[in-house]
């Protein structure tokens, strides 16, 4: 599974975050892997650097499946970390509808 990893322009896009990011898909994606052929993980500022809210982080994930049609899911929140959680969290929801329940819970 190929994770690509893109930030808007008020995230600082370095190794230490992709890293996190990829590690965190990983583990919650595990069990999919034979399914995803690469993951877009795209992360931005909603508010950008010069405001702030309570709820400003998206993370849009969009998994491409083998033999089938690409499918997303984002999710908002106040860090980045958190809003990949709840994005991947969401991907797993919506591929054991898509792909059926697996074997190895």
């Amino acid at each position: 599974m190929q994770i690509q990893v893109n930030t808007d322009k008020n995230i600082s896009g370095h190794e230490a975050l992709a890293q996190s990011v990829e590690t965190t898909l990983n583990h919650t994606l595990a069990r999919f892997t034979d399914h995803i052929t690469r993951l877009e993980v795209h992360l931005s500022d909603e508010n950008s650097a010069s405001k702030s809210g309570p709820v400003d982080k998206r993370c849009l994930l969009e998994a491409r499946l083998a033999g089938r049609q690409p499918t997303s899911v984002s999710d908002q929140s106040t860090t980045i970390d958190q809003a990949v959680s709840g994005a991947a969290h969401k991907m797993v929801r919506l591929l054991e509808s898509e792909l059926g329940k697996l074997d190895n819970h």
